[in-house]
């Protein structure tokens, strides 16, 4: 039978596994810091970081349990949790469609004509131009721009280093700008080459 007097202590987590209320006062008191912290730098707002404070110690509460101090460190713990649930509340936030004011008058559809022709010109442009680069360069922007893959996404896909992937990206931008004759801001003194 284990010696209840040279007993290891539990750990916060442990005790408010355990059903211990004290310990849900302490664990506030020592990790709110911590949380706190850590939901300023995620979230845009001090009431968004407040209900993202009182989101992480919910899922503490409920997953106190599966602490293991054999695993990691009872800060490290929390912190993870902290991160993960801040991680999960930004990608929500990302998924929600954002709601647009409407303007008081709609714009002419005279005028929308002549806009629609120029992008539509524009684009027409652009294409050629992405017609003109290296093979290399040309993939890595069309699973871009058309499939909207990010570059570790195109690199998985490609089979190609990211480094090499954004140097193909950024060449490649860098091409057509100079086919279209876009300068770039200071360069307007330069032509394109």
């Amino acid at each position: 039978m284990a010696d209840p007097v040279n007993a290891p202590p539990e750990s916060l987590l442990e005790r408010i596994a355990a059903g211990d209320k004290a310990a849900v006062r302490e664990a506030l008191d020592r990790y709110g810091g911590l949380v706190w912290s850590l939901a300023r730098k995620f979230t845009s707002d001090v009431v968004e970081a407040e209900d993202a404070v009182q989101e992480i110690f919910i899922e503490l509460w409920r997953h106190a349990a599966r602490f293991d101090a054999s695993i990691a460190a009872e800060t490290t713990f929390v912190a993870m949790i902290a991160r993960r649930r801040l991680i999960d509340r930004r990608r929500r936030a990302a998924r929600r469609p954002t709601p647009q004011v409407l303007p008081d008058q709609l714009p002419n559809p005279h005028n929308r004509e002549g806009e629609l022709v120029e992008v539509a010109d524009e684009a027409s442009q652009a294409t050629l131009a992405l017609q003109q680069l290296r093979p290399e360069q040309k993939k890595v922007l069309e699973l871009s721009i058309y499939q909207g893959l990010t570059h570790e996404q195109i690199a998985a896909k490609t089979s190609m280093p990211l480094g090499t992937v954004k140097t193909h990206a950024r060449r490649g931008l860098i091409k057509i700008r100079e086919i279209l004759g876009v300068a770039r801001s200071g360069d307007s003194s330069k032509g394109g080459s």
